[in-house]
């Protein structure tokens, strides 16, 4: 449910109908009876890296520290020798 104020009322409110919205009530001002502006909770957002946007949001333990395993893993890609290990790179 959302409660209308006039413009002076907000102005004199502010602090007020700022606490409300945190607690969710959206509030509607309104001059002369005509609503005018509306007050209502801003919604975080997630961040959303550039071409890989599609992919959908970061999940929350995508920093996270690697395991031991995860870890050995990444280490491990850059042991081998090119020159060694069957590339035909020429």
């Amino acid at each position: 449910m959302s409660l209308t104020v006039n413009v002076q009322d907000a102005k004199t409110r502010l602090s007020e109908l700022l606490k409300r919205v945190e607690a969710g009530e959206g509030v509607v001002i309104a001059r002369a009876g005509h609503p005018i502006a509306e007050l209502r909770p801003v919604r975080p957002t997630r961040p959303v890296f550039g071409m890989f946007a599609d992919l959908g949001p970061v999940p929350d333990d995508a920093f996270d520290p690697l395991s031991d395993d995860e870890l050995a893993d990444w280490e491990s890609v850059g042991d081998a020798d090119p020159l060694t290990s069957g590339s035909s790179a020429r």
